[in-house]
């Protein structure tokens, strides 16, 4: 009797995020492509990835898989093998997202603390290669997730259950970890440890320099490749930061559910405690998706810009129409 309150109210905290996150998104692609932004080519390619995947999360996550199944359980999404599908594409979806922003963070390091390979490494083409095979990996990883729900025992559909063997197979189990691993685990893992070698990379730099101008104490002084230092170290932070500080439930819920052996994936006892730890760490999985493009726009000043014009021209098409 307690649970359609509960589902309505997560039903609506995912719609918000839907309708902030997709228009967001989609803003920041149009910028993106535009090229406008004063941003390197292989940045912009990791841009534009990272608020693609995220528009994509959006929708296969959020409103596919969330909204769909709350609002209208009996959609056809929420039967065989309708379901098998969502789910496997949900989970590669995610899968890119978050490997993309590891790429991204190395693409970083790599032109910040290795100057005889930026490059090599850091061009449009590399940037593309690296987000291809990530995509490629990830979809190749996450089809399997398409056959944990039993089949249907007729001509008709059945809604989804997961099959019982999920939970006591070797194999599935071996599966269910190693997918653990590979996401959270190891991308929080690998951005923390570029993003640290980075930043002490571009402090020791900006002592130097400062050193090789005579100490610096002049406030009036201002040296542009120390500002653009500064800049990075605020980009990377600011993404990562925000991507670590969100996805750290969604690691301990899943962690938690592995350990204890909770059965997931049912969401039917809405007053349960794993099933409430499981649904805030998803819906912060989420919300990483939808504020990415604020941050890039709270730390880009060209692309704030951009997004400015965007506003203003169907209101100066407008104004010219109505003279």
């Amino acid at each position: 009797m307690h649970a359609a309150p509960k589902i309505l109210g997560l039903a609506i905290s995912y719609i918000v995020i839907a309708v902030i996150g997709i228009p967001a998104n989609l803003t920041v692609i149009a910028v993106m492509l535009r090229r406008r932004c004063g941003l390197s080519g292989c940045t912009t390619v990791y841009l534009l990835s990272m608020a693609m995947t995220d528009l994509l999360v959006i929708i296969t996550g959020v409103i596919l898989n969330r909204v769909v199944s709350m609002t209208l359980p009996s959609s056809f999404l929420n039967f065989s093998p309708a379901c098998n599908v969502n789910v496997a594409g949900a989970f590669a979806v995610k899968d890119c997202s978050v490997w993309v922003m590891v790429m991204f963070t190395f693409d970083r390091f790599v032109a910040i603390c290795c100057q005889h390979f930026k490059a090599k490494y850091c061009t449009e083409r590399t940037a593309a290669v690296v987000i291809g095979t990530v995509s490629a990996i990830s979809c190749f990883k996450n089809t399997f997730w398409g056959f944990i729900f039993a089949p249907p025992h007729s001509n008709e559909p059945t809604t989804c259950k997961v099959r019982p063997a999920f939970y006591t197979s070797p194999g599935w189990i071996a599966y269910d970890w190693i997918d653990v691993i590979l996401t959270p685990c190891l991308p929080i893992v690998l951005i923390l440890l570029f993003n640290f070698l980075t930043i002490r990379h571009i402090v020791r730099a900006i002592k130097t320099r400062r050193r090789l101008q005579g100490g610096g104490n002049s406030e009036s002084q201002r040296d542009p490749e120390t500002d653009n230092r500064r800049k990075s170290i605020v980009l990377l932070l600011s993404i990562s930061g925000i991507f670590i500080v969100l996805w750290i439930l969604v690691l301990i819920s899943v962690l938690y559910i592995r350990i204890a052996s909770v059965t997931y994936f049912t969401g039917s006892n809405f007053n349960d405690i794993a099933f409430l730890l499981e649904e805030s760490g998803y819906m912060r999985q989420f919300l990483s998706s939808c504020v990415n493009p604020f941050i890039y726009a709270g730390t880009q000043r060209k692309i704030r810009d951009e997004i400015k014009l965007g506003v203003k021209y169907p209101l100066t098409l407008i104004n010219k129409f109505v003279k």
